[in-house]
């Protein structure tokens, strides 16, 4: 078993409260390429527009549902968003995000995309029947990365109306 496979299934165990035999019949949902900026910022900049979406995979019919927004790897200059095989079916939400790259993007831009994707799901896991009392923050390398600095330097969600001191958990 790979150590990230490991990692994900310690994470998972960390936070899933729904059992083994519910997480598995219940059905799952996923919506794509949603833009977590508003539409201004979108307009403004046509890389916000490029990069800045995630994907939401989520228990159908089921409430109040742990969350975990992941940030993938790729040393900030590559990858792109996905969703952790080892986290599907499960009975929680997993938000795979995409943020801004260097060196086309200077920091601290994608640490305001991380910030605006949690953001985003604070404001809205609701609408799907998630809760915002377990919402985690977790990422692979560079997602380990911003995870940290998200959870840890208030500033970056206060941007947007949200305290950190919310997240649940910090999963690097």
């Amino acid at each position: 078993m790979k150590r990230t496979d490991k990692s994900l299934i310690t994470l998972f165990l960390l936070i899933s409260s729904v059992s083994i035999s519910a997480a598995q019949e219940a059905k799952y949902n996923t919506l794509s390429n949603i833009p977590y900026y508003a539409e201004k910022a979108r307009l403004q900049e046509s890389y916000i527009k490029e990069r800045c979406v995630l994907d939401v995979y989520y228990p159908e019919h089921v409430e109040d549902f742990a969350t975990v927004v992941w940030f993938h790897g790729g040393g900030l200059t590559g990858g792109a968003k996905e969703l952790p095989e080892a986290l599907k079916n499960k009975g929680i939400c997993v938000v795979g995000v995409n943020y801004r790259l260097a060196p086309k993007a200077k920091a601290p831009a994608y640490i305001e995309d991380a910030a605006a994707a949690v953001a985003w799901v604070f404001k809205n896991i609701g609408e799907l029947g998630g809760g915002t009392a377990r919402v985690f923050v977790s990422g692979h390398s560079a997602g380990g990365y911003l995870t940290m600095i998200v959870g840890l330097d208030k500033q970056y969600l206060a941007t947007h109306g949200v305290d950190a001191n919310r997240i649940g958990g910090l999963i690097p």
